[in-house]
């Protein structure tokens, strides 16, 4: 190896570089640095400026307090990597000689706030070769403490075949998942590696629009932003140290007394680009020894140099190396980075670091903006929430999927050749965050009108398989939160809280001829019939033995018939023919008369309740007694999230339930294809039209129940919110938290409660079929039992009545019998006789 030596004169001093190529072996490098610096140091040095890693730092730290020689570090990381913590070891004692030009690695300060304010909880670190991995430990420690999910995977130098070796060994839900990983990301690689990398990942389809990405790299320039950009699809943030420029362009190249050349000085000029970090401070750091060199003079402070011998065992260390080390320490420049200058541990303190980013997009070579700055005083400045979304979105348009699912979406008008429309309370809930947020949006209903469900190959059909399939950017309808949902697609906060329900027949009405009956039990019936005899016959014995003074003419008799006929009219409050004068007979009458009073008065009361409130005895009142029955065959939707949620309560061992149990033992009959449907419209039909119950969601079916035209059904649910309804997105939509956040202020603010909200749904009729019901109008059925008093019985083929009939006949056949004996007695013939009456 031959060192390239360059030596600059400028005045009466001068600049020594010595170009070291890197050697694989740490000892070989170790040594190649003790020997030059060795060599420079015995031919007279001021001070020794290194540039190289943090391992072979060390040494020459050693070697520099030994022999007093002010030393300043800069640390260099290899091709272009971020660079690592340097345990450059302090020491209190007045023998530390080192100065580390760089300011500390703050990286992991960094990322960890960018982390935080973009609120990520799970994602994945990529790094290359040529990263110290130990250089994150602390950030790891950190984001481990607070319960986020970190992945962490080296990228090989064969980016190619690293990506093509995932293909061949994951298999599809493998991949899903791995996917589902990429859309959170921190790459901490070189900007070379970056660009191949981000290149590998978005032809081969591993990433999409909906990914965000953080790359952090000190050394990433203009050139490198612009390309990456041009590469990467969704949202992109970049992390780079960024150096203060003047404002004022004629004095870019002028800092203090010092003119800086023009390709330097301008950082839009390609070789300004292209320069690394480490060159830079080394330009500053050749201007702050030759100000401090100038200051020794000055002061008439200089120690003259002096040839020093390391390998000698009694060799002294230089006299004058504390002085100018402190002449160093205090002075400063203001050069390409910005204000170089020493705190009292030795480090520079100044720098900051520029946070750019773009909007999630799914163009390429989209523009780029600055979010805001870092420094380890003031922090964050600036903010990193997307403005686009924060603000508004107009000139968003969405694709919505949807199942027609009733309330939630309904078709309101189907015109031929214009777009179907929807309504809805799901429809009101999306149509009210696109009136918020300002965007559009395009409904579609999934081709196979299926919420969707995980199949064989690890893929999803229906609804879901089109947001995984990226065919839709959401998913909306009476759609729950499942933990296999969740999986594969992302879900906003709930909007309305979710339970079982089952939906069944009406037991069929039937028409009482014996209603009026129904106020008093017929225990009481017979008492009060008993009551009316009882005291007819004594009425009839107190007359009898104290008859009454019959009015002049008059012809009733105070008979046994008569009394009865008395004591029953005035229980119903008609009255009687008989007087009733004798004084024990009034008092017997006047408490028979209270008594009726209030017998009539109650049963008046209640027979107004009966006759006007119709409630409907059903068997089955909850899901226990559906469990517990086997008469009526139940079921639900086949491979719906219901079919779900009965399976994993009947099955797993973990929740298992002996009511679901039951129910899992009937829904599953015949592997699920004897009780279960393929839409939910089909198990409504079958409960209408057979002896069958259907168990759905139970929002669904109670409006069902409520708008159904002949009122057949009613419900019965669990009280218990399982779980709730949900937006469905894209996993990493960029429009999950601002949909949740929306709906979460709706629901805060809110006056109205869930019961409210399907109401817009019921028709002006629906109290109509509650299980409760006031009818308008009294029906004929509500009074047949009143007309069947009338009746005595009533047959198939005729009727036989009495009462007003009998009483009919009766008087017609006693007229005739008059008749007859008058034509016997006048020895007239029958028909002469009634034909003359009858004229």
């Amino acid at each position: 190896m031959v060192p390239l030596i360059a030596r600059v004169k400028s005045q009466s001093f001068f600049y020594c570089f010595l170009f070291i190529p890197a050697q694989n072996s740490f000892l070989l490098n170790f040594l190649l640095y003790i020997d030059f610096s060795c060599d420079l140091m015995n031919q007279g040095i001021l001070a020794l400026v290194s540039s190289i890693g943090c391992t072979s730092a060390g040494s020459l730290q050693s070697l520099a307090d030994a022999m007093h020689i002010p030393h300043l570090f800069i640390q260099r990381s290899t091709a272009g990597t971020p660079r690592s913590g340097c345990g450059l070891t302090r020491s209190n004692r007045n023998d530390d000689y080192t100065l580390s030009v760089r300011p500390p690695v703050y990286l992991n300060d960094v990322i960890l706030r960018v982390i935080t304010e973009y609120a990520w909880q799970k994602f994945i670190i990529f790094y290359d070769n040529d990263y110290d991995i130990r250089g994150i430990q602390e950030f790891l420690d950190k984001v481990s403490q607070q319960g986020m999910d970190v992945a962490l995977q080296k990228v090989e130098n064969n980016i190619n075949k690293m990506i093509t070796g995932l293909f061949a060994t994951m298999r599809i839900e493998e991949l899903n998942r791995y996917r589902d990983t990429l859309r959170r990301a921190i790459l901490v690689m070189n900007p070379s590696t970056a660009k191949s990398f981000i290149t590998e990942v978005v032809e081969t389809n591993l990433v999409a629009f909906d990914c965000h990405w953080i790359i952090i790299n000190e050394e990433i320039n203009d050139l490198d932003v612009q390309e990456l950009v041009r590469r990467s699809i969704g949202r992109l943030t970049i992390i780079r140290q960024t150096f203060p420029v003047p404002q004022n362009i004629s004095q870019r190249c002028f800092r203090g007394n010092h003119r800086i050349s023009s390709s330097l000085c301008d950082p839009k000029d390609p070789f300004s680009q292209s320069m690394e970090i480490s060159n830079l401070y080394i330009y500053d750091t050749v201007l702050l020894l030759a100000n401090a060199f100038h200051k020794k003079l000055e002061d008439r402070k200089w120690h003259s140099m002096a040839s020093l011998t390391c390998i000698r065992k009694n060799s002294k260390p230089w006299q004058g190396g504390r002085s100018m080390l402190e002449t160093i320490k205090k002075g400063g420049v203001n050069g390409l980075t910005g204000e170089l200058e020493f705190a009292e541990n030795g480090g520079n303190p100044n720098v900051h670091f520029e946070i750019l980013g773009t909007n999630y997009g799914e163009d390429l070579g989209r523009g780029i903006r600055k979010l805001g700055c870092w420094n380890p005083v003031t922090g964050l400045n600036g903010s990193l929430t997307d403005r686009k979304l924060e603000n508004n979105m107009r000139g968003v348009v969405l694709r919505v999927v949807t199942v027609l699912e009733e309330p939630f979406v309904m078709v309101s008008e189907n015109v031929l050749g214009k777009p179907k429309k929807y309504q809805g309370f799901s429809i009101d809930v999306l149509e009210a965050l696109a009136n918020y947020l300002g965007f559009k949006y395009e409904i579609y209903v999934a081709p196979d009108h299926k919420y969707g469900s995980p199949q064989d190959d690890g893929s999803w059909n229906g609804l879901i398989g089109e947001l995984v399939f990226k065919r839709a950017d959401i998913g909306i309808s009476a759609l729950t939160i499942t933990p296999d949902r969740e999986n594969v697609v992302d879900f906003t906060t709930r909007y309305m809280d979710y339970s079982v329900g089952v939906l069944l027949r009406k037991a069929e009405k039937t028409v009482d001829m014996f209603a009026c009956l129904a106020p008093f039990d017929l225990s009481l019936w017979a008492c009060i019939a008993g009551t009316v005899l009882l005291v007819g016959l004594l009425v009839y014995l107190l007359n009898w033995l104290n008859p009454p003074r019959l009015q002049m003419g008059s012809m009733t008799s105070t008979t046994l018939y008569n009394s009865m006929w008395f004591v029953y009219g005035s229980f119903v409050q008609q009255g009687g023919e008989v007087p009733y004068t004798t004084l024990a007979t009034r008092l017997m009458m006047g408490a028979w008369w209270l008594f009726a009073l209030i017998v009539i008065s109650s049963y008046t009361a209640n027979l107004a309740a009966f006759l006007t409130i119709t409630r409907i005895e059903n068997s089955i009142q909850s899901l226990q007694d559906l469990s517990r029955q086997t008469d009526i065959p139940y079921g639900t939707v086949l491979d719906s999230a219901v079919y779900e949620h009965v399976r994993v309560k009947g099955m797993n061992p973990f929740e298992r339930d002996s009511m679901y149990s039951q129910m899992w033992r009937m829904i599953n009959r015949s592997n699920g294809s004897e009780n279960n449907v393929l839409e939910s419209t089909a198990g409504i039909q079958k409960v209408k039209y057979g002896n069958y119950a259907f168990v759905w969601d139970a929002a669904v079916l109670e409006y069902v129940a409520i708008n159904d035209g002949d009122c057949s059904f009613y419900t019965v649910g669990n009280t218990v919110a399982d779980r709730g309804y949900g937006i469905a997105l894209q996993h990493g939509s960029p429009y999950r938290d601002v949909f949740s956040q929306r709906l979460s202020s709706a629901s805060q603010y809110s006056t109205r409660g869930e019961a409210d909200l399907l109401m817009p749904f019921a028709t002006s009729g629906s109290l109509v079929c509650a299980g409760l019901t006031f009818p308008r109008t009294i029906l004929f059925h509500n009074r047949i039992s009143v007309y069947y008093i009338l009746k005595v019985w009533e047959s198939r083929k005729k009727h036989k009545n009495l009462h007003i009939y009998s009483s009919f006949y009766l008087r017609t056949f006693k007229a005739l019998f008059k008749y007859y004996h008058l034509s016997v007695e006048s020895k007239c013939h029958f028909h002469l006789i009634l034909r003359e009456y009858i004229t």
